[in-house]
């Protein structure tokens, strides 16, 4: 039972913080006010109104009974003391009949009030209209064959202090909340520029000026990302410049050897040689590509679908197809992304004679789909490939040009954008790539 109503909860509440913050502050103003107002209109209002239109009620049946009496003196003075001293308007129209009731307002508490006090003394030989005049209350009350027509003023039977009341009650509360919505505007906007600086950094992209704002808790938290992330991007930088210094350093001896082999009288054992020394210069430059993929690079708003189309032109016409219904433009890094789309394609036409690639936008993502009919690669292997200088013996052969990394990189500036890449088996019998990447 609490399960489902937590559930019921979790759908009917906002998501983001600061409604359910402006929830918090305004729901106990709203509450209290309403409060506040039933009580108000129930032990107040309605009771001082109803005692008014008692009041007024007997003036009236004081007056209708002197009428009824036929003494012309009475009925003079006392209708010439009414209108002096109570404001009514009093007139007297014989054989006319009483209107026929329009429209009852059966909600309003002023006619309701009226209405059952009227009732009470009068029967049904009574009527009266609120709505045509704006401050008056036109009553007519039957006695034989004359209508005694009594115009009075609406304050008689409903408190002014109504609408003075109502608006003390309704305009501080609106403040209230207003000065309440600007507190918490200012209170959510850091931990929206947190937000936002973690998922930057997530994907990769420079972070400047991030300065700790809000309360002290939300800037502690501020001051430490920023730590974190500077340590980390140290971190990264130093890993840069030692591979680089690694690079310079294997590259000088690589090539003496080179030499040296090229003087060599025994030639079959040279050219082993020297192509075992291709193999470690190709292994380092993959393995310096592999290291890099994660270097610094500005996140510019490019077209996907362009990008795609110019890395296939490279290839024959009739290695590949390519489908994509509308330009598709992402923001990220351009040339790792590049580098990313570049290293399948190859994989897929290294191992397969055919490759076919899709481009389509999703709810959140854009979604690249690259397959090829080569041998495929097992499922068990799935999670395998993904790893630094891991290659496949059984399905994509040892005989392929390669040292394990091309999968490894994808999936590194895949994650780097905040995407996702995934395997499974082709509908052409090879390896289906899909790259998912947030727009």
């Amino acid at each position: 039972m609490s399960f489902g109503f937590n559930k019921l909860l979790k759908k009917i509440l906002p998501k983001r913080l600061f409604y359910r913050a402006l929830i918090i502050v305004a729901a106990p103003i709203i509450i209290l006010q309403v409060t506040i107002s039933i009580v108000f209109f129930d032990s107040i209002w309605i009771k001082a109104n109803k005692g008014m239109t008692r009041s007024l009620v007997s003036e009236i049946k004081t007056l209708f009974d002197v009428y009824r009496s036929d003494n012309k003196e009475n009925i003079q003075f006392l209708t010439n003391s009414y209108k002096k001293n109570f404001d009514f308007v009093i007139n007297i129209k014989k054989n006319e009949k009483l209107p026929i009731t329009k429209s009852d307002r059966r909600f309003s508490p002023m006619d309701r009030s009226l209405r059952r006090e009227m009732k009470q003394i009068f029967g049904q030989n009574y009527w009266f209209d609120t709505v045509t005049y704006i401050d008056l209350v036109d009553l007519r009350i039957k006695s034989d064959d004359r209508i005694i027509q009594i115009f009075f003023s609406k304050d008689k039977i409903a408190p002014s202090s109504v609408r003075i009341f109502v608006m003390w009650l309704t305009v501080p509360s609106l403040l209230l909340i207003f000065i309440a919505l600007i507190f918490l505007k200012n209170q959510t906007r850091p931990i929206i520029n947190l937000s936002k600086a973690a998922k930057k950094f997530g994907k990769g992209e420079s972070i400047e000026n991030l300065r700790p704002s809000g309360a002290l808790e939300i800037r502690e938290a501020t001051y430490e990302f920023d730590r974190m992330m500077k340590r980390i991007n140290r971190h990264l930088t130093q890993r840069s410049e030692m591979l680089s210094g690694i690079s310079h350093d294997l590259r000088t001896p690589l090539t003496r050897l080179k030499l040296q082999l090229a003087l060599l009288e025994k030639k079959d054992t040279a050219i082993k040689m020297a192509g075992d020394i291709d193999e470690m210069e190709r292994m380092l430059n993959d393995y310096l590509q592999y290291a890099k993929s994660q270097t610094e690079e500005k996140s510019v708003k490019f077209s996907l679908t362009s990008t795609i189309t110019n890395l296939l032109k490279k290839y024959d016409t009739n290695k590949y197809e390519f489908s994509s219904n509308q330009d598709l433009k992402f923001y990220g890094r351009e040339n790792l992304i590049k580098r990313c789309i570049l290293n399948i394609l190859e994989n897929g036409l290294t191992y397969g004679n055919k490759i076919f690639v899709d481009l389509k936008k999703s709810m959140n993502n854009l979604v690249i789909t690259i397959e090829d009919d080569g041998p495929g690669v097992d499922r068990s292997e799935y999670s395998n490939v993904f790893r630094p200088f891991y290659r496949v013996d059984k399905s994509r052969g040892l005989n392929k040009s390669g040292v394990g990394l091309g999968l490894s990189v994808a999936q590194d500036i895949v994650k780097s954008h905040g995407g996702n890449i995934s395997l499974s088996e082709s509908k052409h019998k090879g390896l289906l790539v899909k790259i998912s990447l947030p727009f």
